[in-house]
This record gives structure tokens, sequence and C-alpha cells, in this order.
């Protein structure tokens, strides 16, 4: 099972879904309906929940896919630890859950977003695999009252317990020649939580032989991101019956989670249990991505004509590891 989970308001349409099948579906086969709805879906179609639910169930084709809604605000914003609260309360959940949301770390306490790793960790020991949106703002920017600026990470992506998707496209116009970072992609380094382990060698590779801003922007020695990505660029939807282009890493983020929905189903298929916590067999196995190595740098603060980080071999904070290859993720999954 495979869920996507929504905030803000932000409703599917099931008739939207089922054109959207229509005519994106016919090449494979697929579900063309939600199997469980948990919480409101009543309102306004919205883009970024269609969006969510209908590259979901494309990609991670065939599987039972849930639509997990949570109303209400924390403090102006999504309401994350009711809705991994209300997670945790439940005893069968879907073991891939697709997020394509997120605040400012600076605009939330630290205490609170501890509270929410608690929770995450918990999800990753059940064998839960979640997948949180980078953001598209690139590396940020945040200006203070003195006119000074540094980089503005975001949280949940900044976690150290979730897999981080960022966002690429193709290097020509209408061409799939070669891929390239996009330099909205959200990345960098969180401002409060430590670089974990399974991460340490590949961003230290990256510290070391790229081109980095300057050290008052960002803190090199804390947890950094995102960890993978995929594609974010020239997404087509169905919103009111109508075909719409969408783009940024909320279209990449439900593109890797219904890769790794397929990863689980090829290991439950095999009598393997499932991933559960991806990142440290992701850091492992960096052979099973497409390492994206052009492009140009993020963005930043670009009133001031400051760039963010750069694009390189290996890991980075606009591509992450790079981008998934089917056959190489599943293969490299199976060995475990």
């Amino acid at each position: 099972m495979q869920a996507t989970a929504q905030f803000l308001n932000q409703y599917y349409s099931s008739s939207d879904l089922k054109e959207f099948m229509i005519h994106f579906g016919k090449g494979f086969p697929h579900l063309n309906a939600v199997t469980k709805v948990v919480g409101p879906n009543k309102g306004k179609t919205g883009l970024e929940a269609n969006l969510d639910i209908q590259y979901l169930m494309s990609i991670g084709s065939n599987i039972s896919t849930w639509f997990w809604s949570t109303g209400g605000l924390h403090e102006g914003q999504e309401p994350f630890l009711e809705f991994l609260q209300d997670l945790s309360d439940t005893s069968v959940v879907p073991y891939v859950i697709s997020i394509s949301y997120g605040d400012h770390e600076r605009t939330l306490s630290v205490e609170y977003m501890k509270r929410i790793n608690v929770e995450f960790q918990k999800a990753g020991v059940r064998g839960l695999t979640i997948v949180f949106a980078s953001g598209d703002d690139g590396a940020g920017c945040h200006r203070f009252e003195d006119e000074s600026y540094t980089f503005e990470p975001d949280f949940p992506a900044s976690s150290p317990y979730v897999t981080t998707v960022g966002g690429t496209m193709f290097t020509g116009l209408f061409t799939d020649t070669n891929e390239k970072g996009n330099d909205i992609s959200g990345g960098g380094f969180s401002n409060v939580f430590p670089s974990p382990k399974y991460q340490k060698d590949a961003v230290e590779s990256y510290l070391k032989n790229v081109e980095l801003p300057d050290a008052k922007y960002f803190n090199p020695t804390n947890r950094a991101y995102p960890d993978i990505s995929a594609m974010s660029d020239d997404f087509w939807i169905i919103i009111n019956r109508l075909l719409m282009n969408v783009a940024g890493t909320s279209a990449a983020t439900p593109v890797v989670a219904g890769i790794l929905s397929m990863a689980n189903d090829a290991r439950l298929n095999a009598g393997k249990p499932v991933l559960g916590f991806f990142n440290p067999l992701l850091y492992s196995n960096p052979q099973m991505l497409f390492d994206v190595t052009l492009g140009n740098p993020s963005q930043a603060c670009w009133l001031d004509d400051l760039e963010g980080y750069r694009v390189a071999q290996g890991w980075d904070p606009v591509t992450g590891l790079g981008t998934p290859d089917y056959n190489k993720v599943i293969k490299a999954v199976m060995k475990y």
C-alpha cells in the first residue's frame, strides 16, 4: 500500500483521477480509484492533491493507494504532528507515504521539530518509508532586519529521518538527451539537526571538492538534503477535467514514492520485508541512481546576485545522489 498525505484544505477529485488514467494510463495496468480516504475530502479540488494522487498512482501502478487528509493548522501551518500521531495510532497503514509540503525551519520551534522527528523514527521502526519534497526555493533566502541574509532550510525536508526529493529537468526543450538540476530545487543544510552517519562520506566529498558559497550562509556540519531527485518540470495533470502543466519538487516526490512502492512490491513478492527507512540503503547503493552533474547553481538571494549551491558529481544540495534508474533500484533493493 501507498499514500499521499495532504494538508491546507487540499482535496482530490475522483473524476479527474479517472480522466487522467484514461489519457495517460492506457499502456500499463493501473487502478483508477483511491482505495481509502482518511480525513476530509469535501471542497474545492486542489492542484497539489490532484498532482500527488495522479502521479503516485501512475508510477506506483496497480498498488492500493490511500488519500490521507488532515484538516486544521498548527500555528498557521501544516499540522504535521497531528497527522503523524494519527498514523502512529492506526494499526494498518500504507508502507510508503508521499508528502509535498514543508515550512521554513526558522518558523517552527526546535522542540516541535524534535517531537515530529520522534514520530518519523517510530514510523521507520514500523517499516514505513516517508518521502518529502525538498521545496521550490533553491537554497532559500532569509533577510534580517539589518539587511544581512542567510540561506533558508526547510522542514521536514531537513529531518534526518525522512527521504527528501529534489528536482531535475531535461537539458533541452522537448528533448531527453540529458538531465540537469532544476535551480528551484530546494536543498542545503539544516540549522538544527546534525549530519547523520549514513550521509557523512557523500556530503564530505562535496564539501571538499566543490566551490561553495560563503560559510556564513549555511552550516556544513548539519543534515544535508535532498537525498534523491526526479524530474520536476513539464508535468501534465487533470484538474476540473482540464489539462494543466505544472512543475516543482511536488511533482518529483510522488514519482520517487511510486518507485519505492514498486520496490516494496518486488520485495514482498519475494518474501522479503518492506524497505522502511530508505536512506541508509540509498547512500550505500548510489549505483542505482543516475548521477546528475549538469545545471546552474540553485536559486538563493537573487536580489543580491547571491547564488546557492552547485550541481556536482556525487551528492549535491540540488539533486542529492541523483535520479532513480528503476531497474537498478529493483536490483539493489533485492540484495537485502
